[in-house]
């Protein structure tokens, strides 16, 4: 007698779902057909776990590939990628222990698609904004330029610029936090980086998408050169699973 397969699961949806898997590849080399365990009230899609995945770009994608097909067909639970359950009878136990808490996750989600929110801002334009605007910060360049000034100079330089930078991006990503928040039902901020300034993603009800993408438009045509406002989506709920 076989021992049962591990399987690998993508995402868990209501019953109620068309769970349309016609065409998708799962993850792999040589990926197997996608199936669906059914519990009682709830489903998940899964395939044949392959021995070789990993990290990489052909299963990320496939992995993503399931998940939005799912999501422009109804709404999805999207697991996190690698998530491998022991056998099809462990993935019904699954869904059965946490039914009501996925039930309701999946009733929240409905009608609702995810935005990616990045902002980035150019270090050299920046610098020459910090340097034409700030008498102090132009006071000490001109001081320590081509190696002249003191070390004490220098240092004050760094940390005046540093500070500066900080308030100013402080300032920016609050200004778009406070202009897109009111547009969704939920926000989940990361913090910032040294690659983005303010990063966030939010849950907006699909009839709000397109002045939530309008509104980020806006905004980054507000800043102009210097700033861009980098958006994603929509997308399933990713983030907020």
């Amino acid at each position: 007698m076989s021992e049962p397969m591990s399987v690998y699961v993508y995402g868990i949806t209501k019953d109620s779902h068309p769970l349309d898997l016609n065409s998708l590849k799962g993850v792999g080399e040589s990926p197997t057909e996608l199936h669906v365990v059914r519990g009682d009230s709830l489903c998940a899609v899964v395939s044949e776990a392959p021995k070789d995945l990993s990290v990489a770009r052909r299963d990320l994608a496939a992995h993503y590939e399931v998940l939005d097909r799912l999501w422009e067909d109804g709404t999805v639970l999207p697991l996190s990628f690698g998530f491998v359950a022991e056998d099809e009878d462990a993935v019904r136990a699954v869904l059965a222990e946490g039914a009501e808490q996925y039930a309701q996750r999946l009733d929240e989600f409905a009608g609702r698609a995810e935005f990616n929110v990045k902002g980035v801002q150019d270090e050299d334009s920046l610098l020459r904004d910090i340097l034409a605007t700030s008498e102090q910060a132009r006071a000490l360049n001109e001081a320590t330029r081509e190696g002249r000034g003191t070390y004490e100079d220098r240092v004050a330089l760094g940390e005046l610029v540093a500070q500066e930078v900080q308030r100013r991006q402080d300032a920016l990503a609050a200004e778009i936090l406070q202009a897109l928040r009111p547009l969704a039902s939920l926000e989940r901020l990361a913090e910032p980086s040294q690659q983005y300034f303010v990063s966030a993603s939010y849950l907006v009800d699909r009839e709000r998408s397109e002045e939530f993408t309008r509104t980020a438009r806006e905004l980054a045509e507000r800043y102009g050169e210097g700033v861009e406002l980098r958006v994603r989506g929509p997308l399933p709920p990713y983030s907020f699973a």
